[in-house]
């Protein structure tokens, strides 16, 4: 009986060691290599954002980052018992970042798109919006459609790596598009007449055209749809749940609507 067991005991210490052979992880163990329970021990959560992307991410007078989204991510902090970390970086960095361990999760007014999806792992949407276009009165005075920009002779600013950037390598294969790092350089082109349109979220391109009247004008009917989600790590389901579970939670609760009043309303207001 001994040699039988010593003999399967051997065998399975031979399978465990060959190419290709592994064992089913238990819950316990999924649970404890996640990343909620990472947060948890470590008693911080740390975020990617962006904090140039007004009113979700941006700087206050002090340099601290305020606005729609740290707001989110502090709220979950509170909710999961941590202090919470916000790492600021270029948008393009983000999703890098995540994968390589850097932050926890992403929120920074991320469109959630099919592409995206492939590296990373998105929550259900919190805040749902559109491209719309930022047009020079001097360059584009009689464009009234995001298609007819797609010809030879037009530019287009784009922000790298936004679904603006996206979108416009897809629809606008006859323009130039110029990408920049930054949103206030893309802005920038549109109001000095060196490119006819800037493409971003509608929201963005009210507040630009309000700000600069004589040199833009404005299309804000959205012509894509763009629903912003928090984005983890593939594989990342327990902290998916959670996150998921709090949006659901705060959104009936009034707290969601407590902070969409706080930074968009009177914007909302307004938008023509």
């Amino acid at each position: 009986m001994r040699r039988t067991i010593l003999i399967v005991f051997s065998l399975a210490l031979v399978l465990s060691a060959l190419p290709g052979f592994s064992h089913a992880l238990t819950t316990f163990e999924i649970f404890e290599a996640s990343t909620l329970n990472e947060i948890i021990k470590r008693n911080k959560l740390i975020v990617g954002m962006e904090v140039e992307f007004f009113p979700f991410e941006y700087a206050n007078e002090k340099g601290e980052p305020v606005g729609f989204d740290v707001d989110i991510a502090r709220l979950a902090a509170k909710e999961l018992g941590v202090e919470i970390e916000i790492k600021d970086m270029e948008f393009n960095g983000l999703i890098p970042a995540l994968q390589g361990g850097k932050v926890d999760m992403i929120i920074s007014g991320m469109t959630r798109t099919l592409t995206r999806a492939k590296t990373v792992t998105f929550t259900d949407p919190y805040f749902e919006t559109g491209l719309c276009l930022l047009l020079s009165k001097k360059k584009a005075p009689d464009i009234k459609d995001v298609k007819e920009l797609n010809a030879e002779g037009r530019v287009v600013a784009v922000k790298l790596g936004t679904t603006g950037d996206i979108i416009a390598t897809q629809m606008l294969s006859k323009a130039q598009i110029n990408r920049y790092k930054d949103e206030t350089a893309c802005v920038r082109e549109v109001v000095t007449g060196r490119a006819d349109a800037f493409l971003y979220d509608q929201l963005s391109i009210s507040k630009h055209h309000k700000e600069n009247p004589e040199s833009t004008r404005a299309i804000l009917k959205p012509f894509t749809y763009e629903p912003f989600a928090i984005a983890l790590r593939k594989g990342d389901f327990d902290f998916l749940t959670w996150l998921n579970m709090y949006l659901e939670i705060i959104k009936r609760d009034g707290r969601y609507d407590e902070l969409y009043k706080k930074y968009f309303s009177d914007l909302l207001k307004q938008a023509p």
